[in-house]
């Protein structure tokens, strides 16, 4: 075992013989060549980001406005057109807008659940029989880590795993994570927790030694200056380089925001959404739900994705509005939450796009439920499982265009009906080659049957 932390002189062998990764006998290069080999041919080269609006989006202020219902259903921001010809978005949105070319959005996706738990463990699933969400699906299949990266493949970004600064920024972490009858070992791995990286990762390095994630961070950069002073690896191999990238490349570089141009970082920042002070004083819940880290959960969702994470759960909180001084009322909720999503929103998609990485990532913007058609007493909607906004973005999949369609309410689905089973099979063939999976080995039947056998939604994959 290579030990990070030692002052002895390391040598080719011990540099690149960092562990077994559960396989005894073979260097963790070894490892990597064979699971590239074994991969490359039923996990495609793609990632999902999640963005689950937590507490349940408001249908109506967001994607679908019913401008002609009655004063206490519809938008009580009004609308505004988009880059779609006939397609109204909510007045708040006027950034994500522009983009609606490069959007699908589903107006009429139900699974009939209005408690939050319940609904939140179910979205995140897709309704598999597992439990598990769609994240941990997709690693009991794909592998736990990336092979030519050693990055995790399912991962959770929350306000605190940007920074100390947003420590105390709610999100539930537990909703997004859960891993049903799979393994817990499936768990993603939390950017904010710390403690769970040795698990996540599987890195065969001593536990003591990556506790703390700063910590690792500081030990990995010695180590690599270490590395880059002594030549070890000027006649390494490919899998032999990426053996030591899982400790480099795969960890410290794009867990660092500072690595970016910081007029992109000003690009995402939504810093200047914090809830303002009228605002805390009316709503008990305001200040721990600001979205002041969204931007920069975002743009650390884009750089995992470009490092080898398959599968990103960004978590966004506040969107509970009932209303009562409590949680926030409408207008208070979307002033404060609605900008923040449409700078940050906007500038990933402008970010991926310019990057050229449009169809290797899928942005799915949801929550666990929409709001009621009406407006309540205190001035804000309540839980409503039988429509649920969730949009897709980008992953090279048909966009610019609208499925399905609400009644006049706003209530219920009048046309193609889309059900969580559909969104998690659109989710899994996006990830995956099914054809290439069926005849892979090592693959429990019920989870396998999850991804190959499902009915994604046939508007973007036939």
């Amino acid at each position: 075992m290579l030990n990070i932390k030692s002052n002895k002189k390391m040598n080719r062998r011990s540099l690149l013989q960092v562990g077994t990764a559960g396989i005894a006998g073979l260097s963790l290069a070894q490892v990597m060549e064979a699971r590239a080999s074994s991969q490359s041919r039923f996990v495609k080269n793609r990632s999902v980001v999640v963005l689950n609006l937590q507490g349940g989006p408001t249908q109506f202020e967001t994607f679908d406005p019913k401008m002609d219902a009655p004063s206490e259903i519809r938008s009580i921001f009004g609308q505004i057109s988009t880059s779609l010809p006939g397609v109204n978005f909510g007045s708040q949105f006027p950034r994500i807008a522009r983009h609606a070319h490069r959007m699908t959005v589903v107006r009429s996706y139900r699974h009939g659940i209005s408690s939050h738990g319940p609904a939140a463990y179910h979205v995140m699933a897709g309704g598999n029989s597992t439990g598990a969400q769609m994240g941990a699906v997709y690693t009991r299949a794909g592998g736990l880590t990336n092979p030519a990266t050693g990055m995790p493949r399912n991962m959770v970004v929350t306000a605190e795993g940007v920074g100390e600064t947003y420590k105390g920024i709610y999100a539930s972490v537990e909703r997004v994570s859960q891993t049903g009858s799979l393994p817990a070992s499936y768990k993603p791995f939390n950017l904010g927790g710390g403690g769970e990286l040795v698990d996540n990762m599987k890195l065969s390095l001593d536990p003591s030694r990556l506790g703390d994630r700063r910590g690792l961070l500081t030990e990995l950069d010695s180590l690599k200056r270490k590395a880059d002073q002594s030549g070890l690896l000027k006649s390494a191999d490919k899998f032999q380089q990426q053996a030591f990238d899982v400790l480099i490349k795969g960890v410290s570089q794009a867990f660092d925001l500072n690595q970016e141009d910081p007029a992109l970082i000003e690009r995402y920042d939504t810093v200047d959404f914090a809830s303002k002070p009228g605002v805390m004083a009316r709503n008990e819940y305001a200040k721990q739900f600001t979205p002041i880290a969204l931007g920069k959960q975002l743009l650390m969702a884009r750089r995992l994705c470009e490092a080898g994470c398959g599968f990103v759960t960004v978590c966004c909180g506040g969107w509970d509005m009932h209303g009562g001084g409590k949680e926030f009322t409408m207008v208070d909720g979307l002033n404060t939450l609605m900008p923040a999503v449409d700078r940050a929103v906007s500038a990933f998609i402008d970010d991926i796009h310019q990057r050229g990485l449009q169809d290797e990532i899928l942005l799915v913007i949801t929550g666990e439920f929409g709001r009621t058609p009406r407006i309540n007493k205190n001035g804000g909607r309540d839980h409503w499982g039988n429509l649920c906004p969730i949009v897709f973005v980008g992953g090279g999949l048909p966009m610019g265009q609208v499925i399905g369609q609400s009644d006049k309410h706003g209530g219920e689905p009048t046309s193609d009906p889309i059900s969580s089973s559909n969104v998690l099979s659109t989710v899994m063939h996006y990830l995956f080659d099914v054809g290439e999976l069926r005849v892979q080995t090592g693959i429990p039947k019920e989870v396998e049957s999850l991804i190959v056998d499902g009915n994604p939604i046939a508007q973007l994959i036939s």
